[in-house]
């Protein structure tokens, strides 16, 4: 990519894609697309092949998508699917029939069987059942990594695609009902805090380990890999996190602390815990030149500065 090169963030008000162009800005990038839900909605195909008829993209992060916690994939899966295969489909229609010159589709790990061996390695895939409260979503990812593999075979395009884990971050959606572990763990224990509460319920039994990787170095992972390589590189596509996990417990501990809560923390073992572990298996990312810089401390720490100065009255 060239600094003056046309570049289109589809979801930059998202955690992946307002980080996505933060780094890119940072990385002298000037001639960045972005679009909100009202001025484009990716769901409608007309539209989507309308923008990029008009604005021809060369380059395009693929960060949309409709996401959140176990509670909303369980809730809303007919969402779940529609949305992000519709999402998925039409920019990766429209970037073909337009030249787009390299694309990254984003996943997630939730893509691997529920009992995939641990660490995940990129082969993995379709290996086994997926986990039954986010399957709808996962099988949406999926597609798109296959979509774009397809489409790369058939019509010699450079599609990549980027499975990361669990994200934290500024710009988070710290909604209880639709967000995920880490920015509900800081909104209730900021809000135990403030109200002097005695404790704080966590999901589950605590003991699943988690994997969890701070949103920016995501998005320098993402643009390493488009400054650098493309889609025969890498594969079918390659997995993005930091090779470590801890549980639950450990990080709402860690939470606690960062906020400032003394409390007791109970663990609602009658909630779902979700799939045992998902640690990445990040070999083939690190063979590529890059690894995480922010330590799982460091990162909860900004995480809650940019939830004390942008949610906090909001919450």
């Amino acid at each position: 990519m060239e600094t003056n090169s046309k570049i289109y963030v589809a979801g930059h008000r998202g955690l992946v894609g307002s980080a996505i162009v933060r780094r890119l800005k940072t990385g002298g990038y000037t001639n960045i697309l972005q679009r909100t839900h009202a001025e484009l909605d990716l769901i409608n195909q007309q539209t989507v092949n309308e923008f990029f008829e008009k604005e021809k993209p060369e380059y395009v992060f693929l960060a949309a998508a409709k996401a959140g916690g176990i509670q909303a994939n369980n809730t809303y899966r007919a969402d779940f699917i529609y949305q992000n295969l519709m999402i998925e489909s039409n920019i990766i229609h429209a970037s073909f029939k337009c030249g787009v010159k390299k694309l990254m589709f984003l996943g997630s790990s939730c893509i691997y069987p529920k009992l995939a061996p641990q660490p995940m390695k990129e082969e993995h895939l379709l290996t086994g059942l997926l986990e039954s409260t986010n399957e709808p979503y996962a099988i949406a990812k999926i597609a798109g990594i296959k979509m774009c593999n397809a489409y790369n075979r058939q019509y010699g395009t450079n599609f990549m695609s980027a499975m990361p884990t669990n994200l934290y971050g500024p710009g988070d959606n710290y909604d209880l009902q639709g967000s995920h572990v880490l920015p509900a763990l800081i909104r209730k224990m900021h809000e135990a805090k403030m109200q002097n509460a005695k404790e704080v319920v966590v999901w589950g039994t605590g003991l699943p380990m988690r994997e969890f990787l701070y949103s920016d170095d995501l998005a320098d992972a993402c643009v390493f890999l488009m400054e650098r390589y493309n889609a025969a590189d890498v594969g079918e596509f390659v997995n993005i996190g930091v090779g470590k996990e801890i549980t639950i417990r450990e990080a709402a501990e860690l939470i606690a602390d960062v906020v400032g809560f003394n409390g007791r923390l109970v663990f609602d073992t009658l909630k779902p815990d979700g799939t045992p572990r998902k640690l990445l298996d990040v070999s083939r990312l690190h063979a590529l030149g890059w690894q995480a810089k922010t330590g799982f401390g460091e990162g909860i720490t900004k995480a809650y500065e940019d939830f004390l100065k942008n949610h906090d009255k909001a919450a």
